[in-house]
């Protein structure tokens, strides 16, 4: 078992112990995920990266852990493969923005 299906079980069993699943639909995942990005955001609003991290490293911790808790429930809830939509969009996103090698910059 991978790491990224260890989590997935873990997250799921957490869930179902508590009998959640009946209010995770996926479009009330995607909206938590949501909600979750922008008390994120928030550690980092009005101040630098240096000092919001200084400040606020472990609220900042707990905000991506649950960013990270909803994707995996929705991905698990939609039967999506993690590392496969990954490495699809990785692809998608190489062919999109192309590196570029110096010389092929403008001057």
């Amino acid at each position: 078992m991978s790491d990224i299906q260890r989590l997935i079980k873990q997250v799921n069993e957490f869930r179902d112990e508590r009998n959640w699943r009946q209010y995770h639909n996926p479009k009330d995942l995607a909206i938590s995920i949501s909600i979750e990005a922008a008390e994120l955001l928030e550690d980092f609003q009005w101040i630098n990266s240096e000092k919001a991290l200084k400040e606020n490293k472990e609220n900042i911790r707990e905000e991506i852990a649950d960013v990270l808790i909803y994707s995996l429930m929705l991905c698990s809830d939609l039967g999506l493969d993690i590392t496969e939509i990954v490495e699809e969009k990785i692809i998608k996103n190489g062919r999109k923005y192309p590196v570029c090698n110096k010389e092929d910059t403008p001057s």
